[in-house]
């Protein structure tokens, strides 16, 4: 490393102390890429590894977190999200370089754009609304993220004068902004918990988001639509003679999952001292040993409790249910407006949604079900894909739910069981018809 002249001996083992050491092993492991990470320990150290990894679209299969004494060590097996090894050394040093950053602290910026945090009650047609009144004051809507969980809503939109293509600075025309969002998140019952803000610069997108729904204690909310995909199984208990709490999750796995869980886990100012992750086939089972920052264990029936509930909402968040549509056309003003109002008009509920523009294209990611909440009839999904453009809006993935119910279909036998499999066929059959699925076979 290059030192500036005017870096002193002790500045110098301070940099070199803070600074993790990565290591990327290729050679142990036949069915993943080892990452080890070495770093003085630190409150969010952890989160801040898991959420280069994530960032960087690596599936992490396996991971071990150990802390000893002031130090911290982590092991990750990783693959690309073909479940491959990583074996490209430009992305290899990519990461090394990455991790290699975190003492620095890992807060996006807006890159030149106006960030809008919306949080309220979620009900049908609110996005057609939001993105209407964008629309109407100029703004070009160039990236978005929206979760729904429990009834709430939480989204971060990130959007530019549309006119001269800059950061809306004019507080006359951000105030603008928000007293008419607020007013459409008001709607007619949620005057005191509706909110909106306006920055030009936020943390990590997808852990702002978890701090904003959590802040909105959206974990304590009965569910308004039953249908989900994974219910997930979480226990608490203390093991006295160490001083720790330990925390197991079992439910589905999928991507992202690790850094849900532990972005909240630090977000509630608990420290994770060990850890053992593991995925086998579809499953997941994450064990942490945990304790205050004050060094003690969870020590009462409540926070338990809290815990427990919280770390069921982190997981289902971001469950991936509904109907997955992708929309890829040209950008232009108003066109997420005028898709949002074509899903509400037909009676599709956005659940969740990750919106991106690079350069002239548009490239999103809707997650819709009916208004109430069960999976949209393949009809209505057909109907909407040509209004919109059947070129431009495709279905990626069914619910997992209709896939389970598919594979039931297929393996049901016994009395009737030939009837069964023939309606199993018919119905692919006509999903493949309609476009809904790549293969009626």
């Amino acid at each position: 490393m290059e030192w500036p002249a005017c870096t002193d001996e002790y500045e110098k083992l301070l940099i070199r102390m803070s600074t993790p050491r990565v290591v990327i092993d290729n050679t142990s492991c036949s069915m993943a890429t080892l990452v080890k990470v070495d770093s003085a320990r630190r409150h969010g150290i952890l989160l801040d590894a898991v959420q280069v990894l994530t960032d960087l679209n690596l599936y992490i299969k396996k991971a071990y977190i150990s802390s000893d004494g002031r130090w911290f060590m982590d092991v990750f097996h990783v693959t690309d999200q073909n479940g491959n090894k990583l074996t490209d050394e430009s992305d290899i040093k990519h990461i090394e370089q990455s991790l290699g950053s975190i003492h620095n602290g890992r807060s996006n910026h807006s890159n030149g754009l106006t960030a809008l945090e919306l949080t309220g009650t979620d009900r049908v047609g609110l996005l057609s609304e939001v993105f209407a009144v964008l629309a109407d004051l100029q703004c070009d809507v160039v990236e978005a993220r929206v979760w729904t969980h429990n009834g709430r809503i939480a989204s971060l939109i990130y959007v530019k004068d549309y006119n001269s293509g800059s950061t809306i600075e004019d507080s006359q025309i951000i105030n603008k902004i928000e007293v008419r969002l607020r007013n459409v998140l008001e709607g007619d019952n949620d005057i005191r918990s509706a909110k909106t803000s306006v920055s030009m610069a936020v943390m990590h997108t997808e852990r702002r988001l978890h701090q904003m729904m959590f802040a909105d204690r959206d974990y304590e909310r009965t569910p308004i639509f039953k249908f989900t995909s994974d219910n997930p199984v979480v226990t608490v208990q203390n093991w006295a003679q160490r001083g720790y709490s330990v925390v197991n999750v079992q439910c589905k796995d999928r991507s992202k999952l690790l850094f849900d869980v532990v972005c909240n886990l630090t977000d509630m100012e608990y420290v994770v001292f060990h850890a053992t992750i593991n995925t086998n086939s579809d499953q997941a089972s994450l064990e942490f040993y945990i304790k205050h920052k004050d060094g003690t264990p969870i020590n009462s029936e409540p926070e338990r409790q809290r815990v427990i509930q919280c770390l069921k909402a982190a997981v289902k968040r971001r469950a991936s249910e509904g109907v997955q549509l992708e929309l890829c056309t040209e950008d232009k003003q108003g066109l997420l407006a005028e898709v949002m109002r074509t899903f509400r008009e037909n009676g599709l509920n956005v659940i969740r949604a990750d919106i991106y523009t690079t350069g002239d294209m548009a490239t999103n990611m809707f997650y819709v079900t009916d208004v109430i909440g069960n999976p949209a009839d393949p009809k209505i999904i057909e109907s909407v894909r040509q209004k919109i453009g059947l070129a431009d809006l495709e279905v990626k993935e069914l619910p997992l739910m209709d896939q389970q119910k598919a594979e039931k279909e297929d393996q049901d036998v016994g009395v009737g069981g030939a009837v069964l499999l023939s309606i199993g066929s018919l119905v692919r059959r006509n999903l493949f018809n309609l476009g809904l699925i790549r293969s009626c076979s």
